[in-house]
C-alpha cells in the first residue's frame, strides 16, 4: 500500500469500509435478503422462503437466462474480434489516425445507451439489413455498446508490448502474418482474456438499449427483472436478480482462471 504507517493503514481501511458497505455491499445484501422474503413491512424482511428461486431457475426465467448467456457470449466474441482487429490496425497508424479511430470506437460509450438502441433500431429496420424483430438486432446493439471496452483494453496492451519479440521474429525471416499469429496475439492473450470478461459482464447487465429492441421470443434476463418489479413482484425479481449476479460471477470466475504462457512473462 502507499500508506506505510500503521495508523494510516487503519484509517484507510476504515474509510474504505465506510464507503464500500453503504454504497456497494448494502444494496446487494438488501436484494439477497428480499429474494428470501415474502413480506417487508418493517426494518427487516419477514416470512423467509426459498420459493422465489424455484420460479427463478425454471420456465420463462430459465429461458431468459439462456437468452442472456447466448447474447452475452456472442456479443463478447464479436466485440473482441472487431475491437482487437481495430486496435492492431490503429497501432500501425499515425497519431492523427489513431485519435480518429479512438473517437469512433468511444462514441457509443459517450452517448446514452438508449440513443445507441434507437440508432440501431432505425438503421436495421429496413432492407437490405432488416434485423428488427429478430435476436440479431439485440446482439448487434450489445456488440456496439461493448466493443469500445475491448478496443481500449487491447490498445493499452499493445502500447506495453516489447517490440524486441517482433523484431527478433522478423530478423529470423518470419512473415508479418506469422509474427501476428505466433508472437503478438499470444502476448496479448492476458489482455484479451480480461477484455472478454469485461464485455461479458457488461452485456449480461445491459437494459436500456435492450428494452427498445428485444422481440417477444428473445427476452434477456435484465428485461424480465424489470418487468417483474414493474408489476410489483419485488421478491421474485430480487431472486431472479440474484441468479443473474451469481451466473455472471461464476462465468467471470471461470474466465479469470484461464492462464496463458504470456501471463507468466
Amino acid at each position: 500500500m502507499l500508506v506505510h504507517s500503521r495508523k494510516g493503514r487503519w484509517a484507510t481501511w476504515v474509510v474504505f469500509f465506510a464507503l464500500f458497505l453503504p454504497l456497494f455491499a448494502l444494496p446487494l445484501l438488501v436484494i439477497l435478503a428480499a429474494s428470501f422474503a415474502t413480506n417487508w413491512s418493517g426494518a427487516f424482511p419477514s416470512g423467509p422462503t426459498a420459493g422465489h428461486y424455484s420460479s427463478a431457475v425454471r420456465g420463462e426465467s430459465l429461458q431468459a437466462l439462456t437468452t442472456s448467456l447466448v447474447t452475452a457470449v456472442t456479443a463478447s466474441v464479436l466485440a473482441l474480434v472487431v475491437g482487437s482487429w481495430a486496435a492492431l490496425a490503429a497501432a500501425a497508424l499515425r497519431k492523427r489516425g489513431r485519435q480518429v479511430l479512438d473517437a469512433l470506437f468511444m462514441l457509443p460509450v459517450a452517448v446514452p445507451s438508449v440513443v445507441v438502441g434507437l440508432a440501431v433500431l432505425v438503421a436495421f429496420s429496413k432492407p437490405p439489413m432488416l434485423l428488427n424483430g429478430t435476436r440479431w438486432i439485440v446482439i448487434v446493439a450489445h456488440t456496439v455498446l461493448i466493443t469500445a471496452f475491448a478496443y481500449q483494453s487491447v490498445s493499452a496492451a499493445i502500447t506495453r508490448l516489447d517490440p524486441m519479440y517482433e523484431q527478433a521474429a522478423a530478423s529470423l525471416g518470419a512473415r508479418p502474418a506469422y509474427v501476428l499469429w505466433r508472437v503478438r496475439l499470444p502476448l496479448l492473450l492476458p489482455s484479451l482474456n480480461a477484455a472478454a470478461g469485461l464485455c461479458f459482464a457488461l452485456s449480461m447487465g445491459e437494459l436500456s438499449a435492450t428494452m427498445m429492441l428485444y422481440p417477444p421470443d428473445w427476452m434477456p434476463l435484465p428485461v424480465q427483472i424489470f418487468t417483474a418489479t414493474d408489476r410489483g413482484s419485488l421478491f421474485t425479481g430480487s431472486a431472479v436478480a440474484v441468479v443473474l449476479m451469481g451466473t455472471t460471477l461464476l462465468v467471470l470466475l471461470g474466465v479469470s482462471r484461464i492462464r496463458t504462457k504470456a501471463s507468466y512473462r
